[in-house]
């Protein structure tokens, strides 16, 4: 029966968060504080993305905030620009596609509708999408700000697609599994390991929509 897919993006279809991941690693020991842990560090850095916003532009000025708030000696321009760019390089990373996925979406459009489901900073998840080679198998492309109940609401009256034949794709609880399963729909969580500490959460009970968790995105290919 044909189903609609909403799929996740950053961590789902390709790589994304080790590479913060890596540019985080790089700052703290740029950084090298006297007294505080690497967990602290990220701590207050965890604290100033928080309101941030997404994407590379946003967490480069995070980057620069927590170096302001931390740095034991003078700062100095040329300090800045590098912790800036430590940041802002990310956006010009090449994509690496996640094992399974070209083959995957490949045989799921012939059976389902799917529309790629991002949030973050319009231009750059764009950019993202043009450089994976992935946008032919999609739909639809939708950008939002925020992945909440409301959005999922939202898109499903946009697209009149039934609930009950409607998942939600994707590696994050805390936007892609509890908002949809909030609004009815049904999802797939596929961890990652490598998941943005900010988009952890406890998984909710499914209610009426359907839970299924998976190892890989191949995996879909036996459900659907």
């Amino acid at each position: 029966m044909q189903q609609w897919l909403f799929v996740d993006a950053d961590d789902t279809l390709w790589e994304n968060n080790i590479y913060f991941e890596e540019a985080i690693h790089r700052f703290i020991e740029f950084l090298a504080h006297s007294s505080m842990q690497v967990h602290e560090v990220r701590a207050v850095l965890n604290e100033v993305e928080h309101t941030a916003g997404y994407g590379s532009k946003n967490f480069a000025r995070s980057l620069v905030e927590t170096y302001h708030r931390l740095v034991e000696r003078e700062v100095r321009d040329e300090d800045l620009d590098y912790v800036r760019r430590l940041g802002e390089e990310i956006a010009h990373h090449p994509l690496q596609i996640l094992e399974g996925v070209d083959e995957t979406l490949k045989e799921l459009v012939q059976k389902h509708y799917l529309v790629l489901l991002t949030k973050g900073e319009r231009e750059e998840q764009q950019l993202k999408v043009e450089r994976s080679g992935l946008e032919s198998y999609f739909q639809r492309i939708v950008v939002v700000e925020e992945k909440n109940t409301r959005t999922y609401e939202l898109l499903t009256q946009e697209f009149q697609c039934s609930l009950a034949d409607t998942w939600m794709v994707g590696n994050s609880p805390k936007s892609d599994i509890n908002p949809a399963l909030e609004a009815g729909l049904n999802a797939v969580f596929i961890p990652h390991e490598h998941t943005w500490v900010l988009e952890h959460q406890e998984l909710r009970e499914p209610g009426p929509g359907r839970l299924l968790i998976l190892d890989t995105f191949a995996d879909l290919r036996t459900h659907f």
